[in-house]
């Protein structure tokens, strides 16, 4: 096995060594394999409601982390102390950007050097800019061909992919680097023509990634660096035989890094086949339970939580409030809608236009509630968001963190509202127990102080409100529309102006 990386030097640049071997099931691979590795982990919530069903017996454990062979590089106190290109930190300070995150400061060193890392940090902590700077200062002076990205991020949700990317755009900007973001629910056809056309990183979930390759507009043989984003929910949400798949396509001398917010046994098998003595930060406790953030249970009656809900809603400030499903989402919104709350629903079952669309409108203010299903759990960041309501009670202890970790973000606090039913209140305290935390728990009814008091809950308007989408986008589906009518007057024998110049060539039958 032949890997070729600088632990030090002026530039911490790197090329890989094209002639290593890019056989399945490396040596590498199986020096880490290890017996009764972890079966993947099932889609979230499934078969639950509520937060019914959730049992302390069934927690996953911790695996044990592996030992690093290797001594780790020291922690930062400055990005300036960090062997990153001149135009990166001019970047970094050009966007704010001026003291290094916890996991930023004790990861980069060793990213930057070459190093596998795995890296565990609350949703929040900075987890995108340890693996980002690091990527893109490996990558500074080289240039893609087409179809063969150099450096490969992949995420389990499309929004934490755009975050993603959002997020790196400045930075790469500055190196000139080319970034691709490769996700469903968006034109196929455009995404491979950014391939074609050179992109040195792409930020893909598993399954488009595996479609693009699959058409031939991809090839994994050139990635260097590969990082695993969120390793848990890829793993929760089972799509670890695609992962893998897409892993082993990598060449086996690359770099690997994997960061995550909670390290259990699903993504065991990833560390042990593909980190190669990783160097291993964690910066806070599995639970990521954060001490910026408040925590309260709601008791409430069935009967009064849809008014408590549509209360919570009506405050003063954004929120977002999380549901079990679609339909009941559609149905909140559409209910604040007809209140006077400027609501507006995030589900899977739309467009990725319109999540984009949903998304723009909730950051910027002109939608004031955000309801979802746990699409919205990771891979969303707004700014200065204090509450965030479960609305149902999440399936288990991890969704309640990645719900909860939209608010109290970059050392900002926040508070986290559930609202219990009587039937839901044993599985609760068992959830919130596995999530390490102590809630203040109280009875609430609609209209009462100590409701206004935690969630500024106030009566709503009533008078009924419509969010509209923004002027380019009507004219888009206007647009959109004008084309479908065209294609419909086609398919019933010609559009309108054929069948007009038709009309004006035939004889007259004057009388």
């Amino acid at each position: 096995m032949n890997r070729t990386r600088r632990t030090g030097g002026n530039s911490g640049r790197f090329r890989a060594d094209r002639n290593s071997e890019h056989s399945t099931g490396s040596a590498r691979g199986s020096r880490f394999r290890t017996q009764g590795a972890s079966r993947q982990g099932s889609r979230p919530g499934t078969g639950r409601k509520s937060g019914q069903g959730v049992r302390s017996s069934t927690r996953r454990q911790e695996f044990a982390l592996p030992v690093t062979l290797t001594e780790p590089l020291p922690a930062v106190e400055t990005f300036a102390e960090l062997d990153m290109p001149a135009r990166l930190l001019a970047a970094l300070s050009a966007e704010g950007v001026t003291v290094p995150f916890q996991i930023q400061a004790a990861t980069l060193p060793n990213a930057l050097a070459g190093r596998d890392v795995l890296g565990r940090g609350r949703t929040g902590s900075g987890k995108t800019l340890a693996f980002g700077l690091a990527l893109l200062a490996r990558l500074d002076g080289q240039r893609a061909q087409p179809r063969q990205p150099l450096a490969l991020v992949l995420v389990p949700t499309r929004e934490l992919a755009q975050q993603v990317t959002d997020a790196l755009t400045p930075y790469a900007r500055a190196l000139r680097l080319r970034l691709a973001t490769v996700v469903g629910g968006m034109s196929i056809g455009r995404q491979a023509s950014a391939l074609r056309g050179g992109a040195e990183v792409v930020v893909a979930t598993p399954g488009r990634l595996k479609d693009l390759i699959e058409r031939g507009d991809c090839r994994l043989d050139q990635v260097a660096v590969t990082v695993l984003d969120e390793a848990d929910q890829m793993a929760d949400m089972g799509f670890m035989p695609q992962v893998t798949a897409l892993l082993d396509q990598v060449p086996s001398g690359g770099q690997r890094l994997l960061f995550s917010a909670t390290l259990d046994r699903n993504i065991d098998l990833l560390v042990r086949r593909y980190l190669h003595d990783p160097v291993v930060h964690s910066v806070d406790p599995s639970a990521g339970a954060v001490s910026t953030m408040e925590h309260h249970l709601l008791h409430v009656q069935d009967t009064d939580k849809h008014t408590a809900a549509t209360e919570i809603a009506a405050r003063d400030g954004r929120v977002i409030m999380f549901m079990d499903t679609k339909h009941a989402v559609d149905r909140l919104a559409r209910h604040l809608l007809s209140v006077g709350v400027r609501a507006s629903a995030l589900h899977g079952g739309k467009s990725q236009p319109q999540r984009n669309r949903t998304l723009a409108q909730f950051k910027d203010g002109h939608v004031t509630v955000l309801v979802a299903t746990n699409v919205a759990a990771r891979g969303i960041h707004v700014d200065h968001l204090d509450l965030v309501v479960n609305v149902d009670p999440p399936g288990d202890h991890k969704d309640y963190l990645h719900r909860g970790g939209r608010t109290a973000r970059a050392g900002e606090s926040g508070t986290v509202v559930t609202l219990v039913l009587p039937h839901q209140r044993r599985a609760m305290d068992r959830l919130m127990a596995d999530a390490g935390i102590t809630p203040h728990t109280v009875r609430i009814r609609p209209g009462e102080t100590e409701l206004h008091r935690l969630t500024g809950a106030r009566t709503p308007s009533g008078v009924p409100v419509t969010v509209t989408p923004p002027a380019a986008e009507r004219s888009e589906s206007r647009g959109s529309a004008d084309r479908s009518r065209r294609r419909r007057a086609a398919g019933r024998g010609g559009s309108g102006r054929t069948a007009a110049r038709a009309r004006r060539s035939a004889p007259k039958n004057n009388p």
